[in-house]
């Protein structure tokens, strides 16, 4: 038996299998993710791959010293990125599928700072799912919320090809 989306196991992961067909069920429903811990180590990492070394991001003693921040930042893309890890720990697995594709995004907003060392974790809503060429889509409603804060730090509706 399966768990349901949202409950997490000992992976870390949530263990969560959906079957492709089932998937229109779970429209209208909110899955949360574990929170993840955001360390500098990973920041770092995705400045040396992006060449994005912008004091703010890697730059702990001068972040500390001159940003409005109090620290070092995660970039926003690598907020964003976090999406995919994020849904796949909220949701789980979806059966039934050859593979599934990142087409795309409709909306993206960075309405808060991700500070290193910072957890978060995602709020995820399947919005619709609809018929696509050699499959289905899904629009997924992806809110990643840092604890602590009020305000999440990345919003974003995120267009996932899951082909047959």
């Amino acid at each position: 038996m399966s768990k349901e989306p949202g409950a997490t196991g000992a992976s870390g992961a949530s263990g969560a299998r959906i079957d492709i067909h089932h998937l229109m069920s779970f429209v209208g429903k909110e899955m949360v993710s574990p929170w993840r811990e955001v360390t500098q180590d990973a920041i770092t990492q995705f400045a040396d791959i992006t060449g994005d070394r912008q004091w703010i991001h890697v730059d702990g003693e001068r972040a500390r010293r001159e940003s409005p921040f109090g620290g070092t930042v995660a970039h926003g893309f690598f907020t964003l990125s976090l999406t995919s890890r994020l849904l796949r720990d909220a949701v789980g697995a979806i059966d039934g599928t050859r593979m599934g594709i990142n087409y795309g995004l409709n909306k993206v907003r960075f309405p808060s700072p991700l500070p290193s060392g910072s957890l978060v974790r995602a709020r995820c809503t399947l919005q619709r799912i609809d018929p696509a060429d050699g499959g289905m889509q899904a629009t997924w409603a992806v809110v990643i919320e840092r604890d602590g804060s009020a305000k999440p730090c990345c919003v974003a509706e995120w267009l996932v090809r899951y082909l047959l």
